[in-house]
């Protein structure tokens, strides 16, 4: 095993594939008891936990979508009693009600594992200064970031957005060899180290971590050629617990690995619902594996990717995301 990694990072497909049906089968009947928009769901589509002996039978169980959860705002999507539910955070979409998810004691220390292990994977190690420059608040970028990196042991600097000034000033002053920000925001903040007359190359930053939007590979040199940096990939969907679903590995920064042991993942037709073959390109759709609070079976992320094969760890990647099905009509 290598060093610092998580034998199941370096474990054979066999192992990973019983893990994912040990935890997927426990996730279907969770569900099932706990929330009764599933078990609606799945009686309507005649199915039942029992009925998944592998994951080829997760194909039989329904979908869930945006709407679904938003038809159980606030708390109907919640498997386990509100007062065992130890944080809320919510999207920002800009119309109609928000999307609601929940966390038990449990659920954050696994996220706050996932993000350590992104940061791992990432290049960063125990003693970094870690800049968070994603946004505090109902968002789960900010409080995401900053658990995970004191998880892995890092010093965190809890900036949140904005303030682009400031931000020049802290990470010029506080030197922090990591920065986690939105693509678009860090070449912002590269405009302004050159307004302010100071060479962003300078600065003690090796390391950046972008997620919350899509970006290209033409941002990614800009980004790193500025700075002098790795630029790395980090995806995730509040739906399914926030930033660090999935995270590049900085040896070969080739699409987002996606932490298959929490997490697991198909690629369908949009139109038809029929799941793909591996490598077809399709929308991406998560089933997670360990939350207890709001699990979440056959989320339908819109996202269009294709699954890619392992490299620097035994779970799959994606590729880079080229749409949103939701765009195709």
């Amino acid at each position: 095993m290598k060093q610092g990694l998580h034998a199941i990072e370096n474990a054979s497909r066999d192992e990973i594939a019983a893990l994912q049906a040990e935890r997927l089968k426990w996730t279907l009947h969770h569900v099932y008891r706990n929330v009764p928009h599933y078990r609606q769901a799945f009686d309507r589509a005649g199915v039942h936990p029992d009925d998944f002996t592998s994951l080829s039978d997760l194909a039989k169980f329904p979908f869930t979508t945006k709407q679904d959860l938003r038809d159980n705002y606030p708390y109907g999507m919640f498997a386990v009693p509100r007062e065992e539910v130890v944080r809320i955070h919510a999207s920002s979409g800009t119309t109609g009600k928000p999307t609601v998810v929940g966390y038990t004691k449990k659920d954050i220390n696994t996220w706050a594992d996932l993000i350590a292990r992104s940061i791992y994977a990432s290049g960063g190690r125990p003693g970094d200064i870690v800049h968070v420059a994603y946004g505090y608040g109902l968002f789960t970028g900010g409080l995401g970031a900053h658990y995970g990196a004191e998880k892995l042991g890092c010093t965190v600097i809890p900036m949140s957005g904005g303030q682009t000034e400031k931000q020049v000033q802290l990470i010029c002053d506080f030197k922090p060899s990591i920065i986690m920000v939105t693509p678009s925001y860090m070449l912002n903040i590269a405009d302004e180290f050159r307004r302010q007359g100071i060479d962003p190359r300078s600065t003690n930053l090796r390391i950046s971590i972008h997620g919350a939007e899509p970006w290209t590979d033409a941002m990614r040199c800009e980004i790193e050629s500025t700075f002098g940096i790795d630029a790395i990939d980090i995806y995730g969907l509040s739906e399914v617990i926030g930033p660090g679903v999935a995270n590049e590995c900085a040896e070969t920064k080739d699409g987002p690995v996606i932490w298959e042991d929490h997490f697991y993942p198909e690629i369908i037709d949009p139109t038809s619902g029929e799941v793909l073959p591996e490598g077809s390109q399709g929308e991406l759709v998560f089933t997670s594996l360990t939350k207890e609070a709001m699990p979440i079976v056959r989320y339908r992320t819109r996202d269009l990717t294709r699954l890619l094969p392992s490299t620097a760890r035994s779970m799959r990647r994606i590729d880079r995301i080229t749409g949103r099905s939701d765009d195709m009509c």
